[in-house]
């Protein structure tokens, strides 16, 4: 099993500062701030067009901030060349999205064991973590299972395995209940936290669910590319 962490008083993983972001004439982000505790899930939310999406693309170094500093676990990953912030992506980041993007030839152990092979270790090294995973998400009876032979509810869970797999410091998450039907959105909303109690894993979560919202140790609201 996995081992669960020790307790930590909490502490901030993640600071970002007055990020602004734009697109032609859209100010998509406006000096928008927040700060992320080690072992916390944290909610964004707000209406659409609010800047989301835009926000947590910037928190997972997929977009660069047109100005405004971003530092994570001490470390600024906007400083980092190209070939050093993939790496610092593959390292430090999971990432879970609304649809699953699964890789349908792949079994669901293999899709798990993706990333860690992505960053340059052995199948025989990332298997075990993979399996673990999968066992605590209730899937060790369809790791061997492709894709088309898993429900949306199980891809889901095997995509946050995949996000996993490399031990991130931090996951993201955008709307990743919102392809589910009310009985998979609630378990995997369960999910989340039970790996927050056992493991110690910090989230950031795009929703629009209020209820998962309502569970979260913090939510940022956003409005028109503002902290609202």
């Amino acid at each position: 099993m996995l081992a669960p962490l020790a307790h930590i008083a909490p502490t901030s993983l993640l600071i970002a500062e007055k990020l602004v972001k734009t697109y032609g004439p859209l100010a998509a982000l406006q000096a928008v701030s927040l700060q992320v505790q080690k072992g916390h899930v944290v909610g964004i939310v707000g209406p659409s067009g609010a800047g989301k999406t835009t926000l947590l693309q910037i928190l997972g170094t997929l977009e660069r901030p047109d100005s405004g500093t971003l530092t994570l676990d001490g470390q600024q990953p906007f400083a980092l060349s190209a070939k050093e912030l993939a790496r610092f992506r593959n390292q430090y980041l999971g990432f879970v999205f609304q649809f699953h993007n699964l890789l349908p030839e792949f079994t669901a152990l293999e899709n798990v064991c993706l990333p860690g092979m992505l960053a340059g270790r052995r199948k025989a090294d990332v298997e075990p973590r993979a399996k673990e995973l999968l066992d605590l998400l209730g899937l060790a009876d369809r790791m061997h299972n492709g894709g088309g032979q898993l429900s949306g509810g199980e891809q889901q869970r095997v995509a946050v395995a995949r996000a996993l797999v490399n031990k991130p410091a931090l996951v993201l998450a955008d709307e990743p209940s919102g392809n589910l039907d009310s009985e998979n959105a609630e378990l995997l909303h369960n999910l989340f936290f039970k790996l927050r109690d056992e493991l110690g894993q910090t989230f950031v979560i795009v929703t629009h669910n209020p209820a998962l919202a309502a569970r979260c140790n913090e939510v940022i609201r956003l409005q028109d590319g503002r902290n609202a």
